[in-house]
């Protein structure tokens, strides 16, 4: 009997006595990304399991580092070039490595002092789809001007994919968004970079009838937060 509840107890605390081999800690560069770049979808009541603490993180380790090195996560929903947002939630090849090097290196705390004091959400978390939103099916002609500042999918089919454009009445044609085998359980506003003044009479073409897409007006949008520069720390490379 002894042996059959041994085993549990040994995986289970197996990770507080791995080697120590990198400098990269969850307190201090870590938990900076997530914030980043993932807690929209890994937080208490989110879409998946949290990623807010050490304690909660720290037993995904090794699947995190999985995930990301295949580039599997953070989803992102949609073709980069097509459009341009300041919301793409995909990692620089720097960041992955970092999360890859801390994986590898026995996944460290670090210090309590190095935790950000506040939470740098990303904007979209403090986003609500708010009042003033225009929701679009099928091609659709803008009565009155609009300055965009976030599209919203708001009912699409699972794994679909489509292109939506913003023709002007002058003739001019912006690219908004190709959405790529989306999933709605990841389901995410997408803030644009710079916003678009969309004049009365612009035709937005390419939602599905059976869609729906959400057009959030840039006074709407949060400002991107302020973050402080990222410390450059010497990290080894990987292979897998």
């Amino acid at each position: 009997m002894k042996r059959i509840f041994l085993v549990p107890l040994i995986m289970l605390t197996a990770y507080g006595h791995d080697v120590i081999t990198t400098k990269v800690t969850f307190d201090r560069e870590i938990i900076r990304l997530f914030n980043t770049h993932c807690i929209s979808c890994h937080q208490t009541g989110g879409q998946a399991f949290s990623l807010a603490s050490y304690s909660e993180a720290r037993p995904w380790a090794k699947a995190i580092g999985e995930e990301v090195l295949h580039r599997r996560m953070p989803p992102w929903g949609a073709v980069k070039g097509f459009g341009d947002f300041r919301s793409d939630q995909g990692l620089t090849p720097e960041q992955l490595e970092l999360i890859v090097d801390w994986e590898e290196g026995g996944a460290p705390e670090g210090e309590p002092k190095d935790i950000p004091k506040e939470s740098e959400q990303p904007p979209e978390l403090q986003l609500g789809r708010p009042a003033d939103a225009l929701a679009i099916s099928g091609d659709t002609k803008l009565k009155r001007m609009l300055v965009l500042g976030a599209l919203w999918p708001d009912q699409v089919s699972e794994g679909a994919s489509f292109q939506v454009t913003a023709e002007l009445p002058d003739g001019s044609v912006y690219p908004l968004i190709w959405l790529n085998g989306y999933k709605m359980k990841f389901n995410h506003p997408f803030l644009l970079r710079t916003p678009l003044k969309l004049p009365a009479g612009t035709l937005l073409r390419g939602v599905p009838h059976e869609a729906k897409m959400s057009l959030i007006p840039a006074a709407d949008v949060p400002p991107p937060p302020k973050r402080p520069a990222p410390q450059a720390l010497q990290v080894t490379a990987h292979s897998r």
